[in-house]
């Protein structure tokens, strides 16, 4: 694959990560003992393209009722037991490790969400997903696709059986590695209703030069995006397990990415 030199990032991953230092610091003394913020500010330097996407004028509302009139529905039918098993897709066995997913959708009070759609995509073990703009020279494997879905239960609980994911380069700065993610994504009561996270993975080296992870200036806002290992979900000469809850709303929430995002 040949790719023009012009075009690729010049900024070390040293000077990114002194750009994130100055952020916190300063997000630290806007806070003066407080607080830090939840949710990451859009335009948050170090992630060099949200600077291009971010909004600058106020959203235009549309009426969620008139939308709903040509947006697709969803119901417990249109939901298959096999999707939320990504490893069974396909003819043959996905290559990588084999992990067990669990946790529950909460709100702020630790009340279970019920009967919501999640759902998941990420990259396979390689670093790589099986999308026409992702042409770095990582393998793509036949037999996974990286996509799946499941309906919390009454008890707001999913299970989701996959493949971990590989890191990836992006062209945020040079020698630029996003850590291994999963991305999820939760619908209300509506298509309207839409909230997008990512799931990281405990002890990751890359957590503290990825720009994206640090955007998020509290770092027990951070944590809570990092699954914990579960030997409880581990099943014997099969697969290891790990846990992981959602929380929507209040002080304790987990991080959801804005609509502009581009969900690297």
């Amino acid at each position: 694959m040949h790719v023009d030199p012009g075009m690729l990032p010049t900024e070390t991953q040293e000077e990114i990560s002194a750009v994130i230092a100055q952020r916190h610091e300063r997000e630290r003394d806007a806070a003066a003992g407080g607080p830090l913020p939840v949710h990451p500010p859009r335009d948050f330097e170090a992630y060099r393209s949200a600077a291009l996407r971010h909004p600058t004028h106020e959203l235009v509302r549309a009426d969620p009722e008139e939308i709903e009139l040509v947006s697709p529905a969803f119901g417990h039918s249109d939901v298959a037991a096999h999707e939320s098993d990504l490893t069974i897709q396909h003819p043959g066995e996905p290559l990588g490790e084999r992990i067990l997913v669990r946790g529950r959708v909460l709100d702020g009070d630790g009340r279970p969400v019920r009967n919501q759609l999640l759902e998941i995509w990420q990259a396979n073990a390689a670093g790589r997903y099986i999308h026409k703009r992702d042409q770095h020279p990582a393998p793509l494997d036949p037999n996974f696709t990286g996509v799946g879905r499941v309906i919390t239960d009454d008890d707001g609980g999913y299970a989701l059986t996959t493949i971990k994911p590989g890191a990836y380069p992006w062209k945020n700065h040079r020698n630029a590695w996003r850590p291994a993610h999963i991305h999820f994504s939760l619908f209300g009561t509506a298509f309207t209703q839409r909230l997008i996270t990512q799931m990281y993975f405990p002890g990751d080296p890359l957590f503290a030069l990825d720009p994206i992870y640090q955007s998020i200036v509290d770092p027990a806002a951070r944590e809570r995006l990092v699954a914990a290992y579960d030997h409880s979900i581990s099943e014997p000469e099969w697969a290891i397990g790990y846990r992981w809850d959602i929380v929507l709303t209040g002080p304790q929430s987990t991080w959801m990415e804005p609509e502009e995002a581009d969900h690297a």
